[in-house]
């Protein structure tokens, strides 16, 4: 990763972004939704919800087909097909689609939680009289997780390095963060990273049966925050060598300049109560940018609306920024998308994209009362304008696996 402040031919600059969403399948029909605050909470349609204690979630409305520019070829099930979809969308912001085509210089990273788990749903619901088994662990346990990053290389007939992160719900920023290191290092010319998940009932009511999701409405950092809601939908993110992009006339939306990791190692599912390995992502993601916590301007936050989330998460911002941490915005967008797990990452890092450019930071929706064990500037219930030129996204998963990006302003 280049340094913010260093001039650099290998700086990572991202050239194109496109995403499907429960609130939007273009950027502007995304971008209008954060700013006016058009959920996509609805009851569940993708399956049945009867005898089930929630039935509220974050589904994409917009048919598949009609969120591409051009048809895409059927492969795999809805997650790969949410992927292409932000995938063709991205290439053409990026004017890269022919650019692209058969390379070997280029690189696929896609990050998802779940992967196809709707096909062997699909599958399953075909024989309900059976009862679940050993050998539908064994499937559902060894289903392919590439299918996604394998289909992107195919339709673009890319010969170069396809990865796949299931890195939970912090899969999708750990894409951004390998690709642009790829790119950096100067082992790709492009690369595409990709964060999906497509709504499944397994994802459902496991959340559902952990008592982490609301029955109605997500507020995040907001007191008696009720829990989560699931969404899906998939983003994508074209990033190359400022200098590569420069040679062929693209323009640089923003910059990948720093990348963190970090692991709690301390529970299956929750998080580490100090939020410390939350903080050392962050941090660690500053410094790779060459930058001083106290050049961040905004934070796009994790904020699930879960009670113990939202709390850790403060406290490591806080752990970040000391004193600043009650005045620097730091807001969620999961209001309104739901928790898109996989693909959650992505498209918040093209949120911050869509800020920079745009001077206004999205606001945490749904907000009602302030919570004192998230003692920060949440943003609450609208946009707020101001000059950005760095900013900080995280996201956090089960296995306390915590990823940061810092992404910074084109000039």
């Amino acid at each position: 990763m280049s340094p913010a402040g260093r001039a650099s031919a290998q700086r990572p600059c991202i050239t194109g972004v496109g995403l499907v969403t429960p609130i939007g399948a273009t950027l502007d029909a995304f971008w209008t939704s954060l700013i006016t605050g058009s959920a996509g909470a609805a009851p569940v349609r993708s399956f049945d919800t009867s005898g089930l204690s929630r039935t509220i979630g974050c589904e994409v409305a917009t048919p598949i087909e009609e969120a591409a520019a051009s048809p895409i070829p059927r492969r795999g099930g809805r997650c790969t097909a949410l992927a292409l979809a932000a995938v063709e969308r991205a290439l053409a912001d990026a004017q890269a689609l022919s650019y692209i085509a058969g390379r070997t210089d280029a690189a696929v990273v896609v990050g998802t939680t779940m992967g196809e788990v709707t096909q062997f749903e699909q599958d399953r619901a075909r024989h309900p009289e059976r009862e679940a088994d050993a050998a539908d662990v064994s499937t559902l346990a060894n289903r392919p997780l590439d299918l996604m990053a394998r289909s992107i290389a195919a339709v673009h007939r890319l010969e170069g390095r396809v990865v796949t992160v299931p890195a939970a719900c912090a899969a999708g920023s750990y894409a951004i963060g390998m690709a642009a290191s790829l790119v950096a290092r100067g082992e790709v010319r492009i690369a595409i990273a990709v964060g999906c998940e497509a709504f499944s009932r397994l994802a459902f009511v496991g959340f559902a049966r952990m008592h982490a999701m609301s029955a109605d409405v997500c507020r995040p950092f907001s007191r008696g925050r009720p829990g989560l809601l699931l969404g899906e939908g998939a983003g994508a993110v074209i990033v190359e060598p400022e200098s590569a992009a420069r040679a062929r006339g693209a323009r640089a939306a923003a910059f990948v300049d720093g990348f963190g990791l970090s692991c709690d190692a301390h529970h299956v599912t929750g998080p580490h109560p100090t939020g410390a390995g939350a903080a050392r992502a962050t941090r660690d993601a500053i410094r790779r940018a060459g930058l001083d916590p106290s050049q961040i301007d905004y934070v796009n936050a994790h904020g699930t609306g879960t009670a113990l989330n939202d709390k850790t998460e403060s406290l490591a911002m806080h752990e970040v920024f000391g004193a600043r941490a009650t005045t620097i915005p730091i807001s969620s967008i999961k209001a309104l998308t739901g928790h898109m797990m996989g693909a959650a990452g992505a498209v918040e890092a093209i949120a911050c994209v869509l800020a920079l450019q745009r001077s206004v930071i999205p606001p945490t929706w749904n907000h009602i009362e302030s919570d004192p064990d998230c003692a920060i500037d949440c943003v609450p219930n609208a946009p707020r304008e101001a000059k950005l030129t760095h900013v900080v996204s995280n996201s956090y998963a089960f296995g306390g696996n915590n990823a940061s990006l810092v992404l910074s302003a084109a000039s």
